[in-house]
C-alpha cells in the first residue's frame, strides 16, 4: 500500500530542512532499513546504515540552505528540485538537484537517487 501524497510530502519536506540544518540522525530518521541511495546517479550505491551515516555525516557540520523548488508525487515516488546553498569560508556554491525517493507506506524513504553533476554546481 502507498503513504498518502501528504506523508510523503511531510517526509520530502524534512529531508530538505535536515541536509540543511538538521544532524545525520535526524536525516537517517526519515529512511527505511535497508534503503539505498545513489547520489549522484552513477556513483556507488549506499546500501547499509554505516554507509548512510558517512555520506550524510559530510554534510552536518557544513552551513548550508534549503529550499524546496518543485515536487511531484505519484503513487509511492516523488521527484522534486531544491537548491541547496552551503558557505565554504569566503564562498558560497548553489547546488540544484533533482532527487528521485520511493516510499514505503510508512512513507519512509525506500530509495534516493539524486540527478546532478559538477556542472551543476556553481560559485555565487
Amino acid at each position: 500500500m502507498s503513504p498518502s501524497p501528504e506523508a510523503i510530502r511531510t517526509t520530502v519536506e524534512s529531508y530538505i530542512k535536515f541536509v540543511g540544518s538538521g544532524t545525520v540522525d535526524e536525516i537517517l530518521s526519515l529512511f527505511a532499513e535497508g534503503a539505498t541511495v545513489e547520489d549522484p546517479v552513477g556513483t556507488d550505491v549506499r546500501s547499509t546504515e554505516a554507509a548512510l551515516r558517512e555520506f550524510y555525516g559530510i554534510i552536518e557540520p557544513l552551513k548550508q540552505e534549503t529550499e524546496l523548488l518543485t515536487l511531484r508525487i505519484a503513487g509511492d515516488t516523488a521527484a522534486f528540485h531544491f537548491r541547496v546553498l552551503t558557505d565554504f569560508g569566503d564562498n558560497q556554491f548553489e547546488l540544484s538537484p533533482i532527487d528521485v525517493m520511493t516510499f514505503d507506506e510508512d512513507a519512509k524513504i525506500t530509495s534516493m537517487r539524486a540527478v546532478w553533476s559538477g556542472e551543476d554546481m556553481t560559485t555565487l
